[in-house]
């Protein structure tokens, strides 16, 4: 059962990080999945494996250099929506362990893709936000911190998944909160 509830926060927890980069946090997971720190649901061993490894590396790296440039910044944030989402499932199924096979899709969709789509949304409107009012100058600030929220969701989830639970909670607060001032 602990385990069970384990894999659930670092399934969020890898899904909220996917809402900020795509491929980082399923990096980490290959990562954590080749190096025997998280044993991945049976369906999904294939994500620790050398060629996801190498593939989910370079796409983490390009991704990431590539929210550098201006304007293809915004461009990026338009197909990393349903992108985000899909990762989102993904994490979330991958990590799931000891649970029927419809409990577990009904939770990769609704907790991974809900989770990485909100953060992902979060992320869109503060990019625009910054492109609007800097010109495209201040992206790479914005850049740098979804990257950085990304790494430390992702070892979070890895290695803390209850602190990485907390903080995704924490974030949904604090969107809500700022959702609701911004209504008013």
């Amino acid at each position: 059962m602990t385990e069970t509830i384990l894999s659930l926060f670092l399934g969020i927890g890898l899904a909220s990080a996917a809402g900020f980069r795509v491929f980082l946090p399923l990096f980490a997971l290959s990562l954590a999945s080749y190096f025997h720190v998280w044993e991945l649901n049976e369906s999904w061993q294939w994500i620790g494996g050398i060629p996801a490894l190498i593939t989910l590396g370079i796409a983490m790296i390009a991704e990431i250099f590539a929210y550098y440039i201006p304007y293809v910044d915004n461009i990026l944030d338009t197909i990393a929506t349903p992108l985000a989402a899909i990762a989102g499932i993904i994490t979330m199924a991958s990590t799931l362990v000891d649970m029927s096979p419809m409990m577990t899709w009904v939770l990769a969709i609704i907790a991974g893709g809900g989770t990485a789509t909100a953060m992902q949304g979060m992320t869109t409107v503060t990019r625009l936000a910054s492109t609007v009012k800097t010109g495209g100058i201040g992206n790479p600030v914005v850049s740098t911190a979804e990257t950085g929220t990304a790494i430390t969701l992702s070892s979070l989830a890895i290695f803390l998944p209850i602190v990485a639970i907390v903080i995704v909670i924490l974030l949904f607060v604090i969107v809500y909160w700022v959702y609701k001032k911004f209504r008013k």
